[in-house]
């Protein structure tokens, strides 16, 4: 007898998604997907391996007694519940199964059915488990024409990506307003800002400017000076955080899954050269030194692109001197002012790509030890207060 066909216009009570989250290119997208076949009492179950198995497995696949498996996504528990949340769905429990892989008789009883259901043998199981269901917020089609959207897009020796970022930037919201602010460059990024202002003028609000400083932050403060829009979103100009991926972050914050939104770089596997040994280091270092400070995961501190209300980035601006003025980025002093407004800070988990243009403006070591010092004022002021 032939299967039959799914009817994709049905609406599903149980949706299993087994084993496929970590080949999936964009989780999140698959998840919203799924939303469409759902009805109020639909539940998802989701299937997943333990990351802390990856070691495991790869010396499997090297000695031959696994099958080799392609590049793949290794989601937390926490990672998965926030990509259903950014989804749509509310994770209601989440649990792990199975430490002992191999079957062995007796043995293979006794830790699966009995040791793997203990508390510290549980986390080491190797397959996680998330169960969830449609949460009630608005879906995004009911505010897709709620908010205007000011882009800032901080450009510094960047001549090669100005164009492309109008060229490769979706239209949402209500209204977009884009803001290239030129950061001291010594190639001719400014004036390629000003020839890309004049060519789109008839199709696109763009506003430029020059920083008074040096720095970022600083070019991230005079853009959102100069905004008018309800949602300030940062753009950099290198574009390895796709611009394509800006109407998620819209639609996160929209739908007020989030007050304060920042990409994450470290939950898909990026492309080879998107992210050197050093820098990545230091973000697993400053991921685990944020998620202690702050009392919630965080995967990715310095991840380009963040959102924020208007309204509340001007309660943070009056609050800024609190943690102090020498962040050059002005990841932190986000993130910082965020915490203390008290705001609900959600990571967006994103694509990293490669540059295909220029250099990177970051020097490691600088302004990694400026970074180090961030970090120890933030912990006297907001652990040992």
């Amino acid at each position: 007898m032939a299967a039959e066909a799914i009817n994709l216009e049905k609406k599903f009570d149980l949706i299993i998604v087994s084993n496929l989250v970590g080949y999936l290119d964009d989780v999140q997208a698959v998840f919203e997907q799924i939303q469409k076949v759902c009805h109020e009492q639909t539940k998802i179950i989701v299937t997943y391996h333990n990351h802390l198995w990856e070691p495991f497995l790869k010396v499997a696949e090297f000695f031959k007694l696994k099958t080799p498996a392609p590049n793949v996504n290794w989601l937390t528990h926490q990672d998965t519940k926030n990509l259903l949340m950014l989804s749509g769905f509310d994770c209601y429990r989440q649990t792990r199964r199975m430490l002992f892989p191999v079957y062995i008789p007796l043995v293979s009883s006794l830790l699966n059915k009995f040791l793997s259901k203990l508390p510290l043998f549980k986390s080491l199981s190797m397959c996680g488990y998330s169960f969830a269901k449609p949460s009630s917020v608005k879906t995004p089609e009911s505010v897709s024409q709620k908010y205007s959207v000011s882009i800032v897009v901080p450009a510094r020796n960047e001549s090669g990506n100005i164009e492309n970022a109008i060229l490769r930037l979706p239209k949402f919201g209500r209204h977009q307003e884009i803001i290239f602010i030129e950061g001291n460059s010594t190639d001719d990024t400014w004036e390629k800002i000003q020839e890309i202002k004049t060519k789109y003028q008839s199709t696109h609000d763009i506003k430029i400017g020059k920083q008074p400083g040096k720095g970022k932050n600083d070019a991230v403060r005079k853009g959102f000076d100069m905004a008018t829009g309800d949602i300030l979103m940062i753009l950099d100009a290198d574009l390895t955080v796709p611009p394509e991926d800006l109407p998620k972050f819209y639609e996160a914050i929209a739908t007020n899954k989030g007050n304060f939104i920042n990409g994450c770089r470290l939950i898909y596997p990026m492309e080879k050269e998107a992210m050197r040994f050093l820098n990545m280091v230091g973000n697993k270092f400053f991921s685990f030194a944020f998620s202690w400070l702050l009392d919630q995961p965080f995967k990715d501190t310095l991840c380009g692109t963040k959102v924020i209300f208007r309204e509340d980035y001007k309660r943070l601006v009056t609050n800024r001197k609190f943690f102090g003025e020498f962040d050059p980025f002005g990841d932190y002093d986000l993130i910082f002012g965020a915490y203390k407004l008290n705001l609900k800070i959600v990571e967006l988990p994103i694509r990293y790509r490669e540059r295909t243009y220029g250099s990177t403006n970051i020097s490691r070591f600088k302004h990694g030890l400026i970074l180090l010092r961030m970090c120890a004022f933030a912990m006297r002021k907001i652990k040992f207060v």
